[in-house]
């Protein structure tokens, strides 16, 4: 992990929230997807690998009010903190690597937009979703976006393993079911466009 959370510590401290190229104003595919679940709003969500995107504060602005947001990086932490002010103490913060995930909270919706596909290993895969399982309540729903098939096959400075929903739905097969899925083009600050994947899935009972 220590090698790990130093690159993002770096990142963070050498680049402005606009300055990275998975920055979005407004995350509308996330948001839709999120929408139409029609979640209660102490529905317990969970954004993993967030640092400072700006879903938490759409997601406030909604009215959900039971937020987690887990990032390996306590400066991406600190960043966001910054930004929403008073408003940060209405979120719970987590600076944990996802894989060492630890918490006696059961949340209802998992959120995770490119953190997955950073990991490249099927051993840390199987860790991932052993993690999502053990945390997600009996209903609960699992958003994974990452790069698709035809997607950057790196991402600051690390390799990716692009995702397509089918090889998503047969890493998470044991645990989850496939639902839905969309291919979204996400138009970056430096003027290109990074092809995503999102697929969501329902908890196995």
């Amino acid at each position: 992990m220590a090698d790990k959370k130093e690159h993002w510590e770096n990142v963070y401290a050498h680049k402005k929230l606009t300055e990275v190229s998975w920055y979005e104003e407004k995350p509308e595919t996330s948001l839709s997807i999120i929408n139409s679940f029609d979640l209660p709003k102490d529905a317990a969500i969970i954004d993993i690998g967030g640092g400072d995107s700006l879903l938490a504060d759409h997601l406030l602005e909604l009215g959900y009010s039971n937020i987690t947001v887990l990032d390996i990086s306590a400066k991406a932490i600190d960043r966001a903190k910054l930004r929403l002010g008073d408003r940060a103490y209405e979120i719970k913060w987590s600076v944990s690597d996802v894989l060492d995930i630890s918490t006696d909270k059961q949340y209802d919706l998992w959120h995770d937009r490119a953190a997955f596909h950073f990991l490249t290993d099927s051993k840390e895969q199987i860790k991932y979703v052993a993690a999502a399982a053990k945390y997600l309540s009996a209903n609960g729903k699992l958003i994974i976006g990452t790069f698709g098939v035809n997607g950057p096959e790196r991402c600051s400075g690390l390799a990716v393993e692009r995702q397509s929903p089918a090889s998503l739905s047969n890493i998470f097969q044991q645990q989850f079911q496939l639902t839905g899925s969309i291919e979204h083009i996400h138009h970056t600050p430096f003027d290109t466009d990074q092809v995503f994947n999102y697929s969501w899935f329902q908890k196995l009972p």
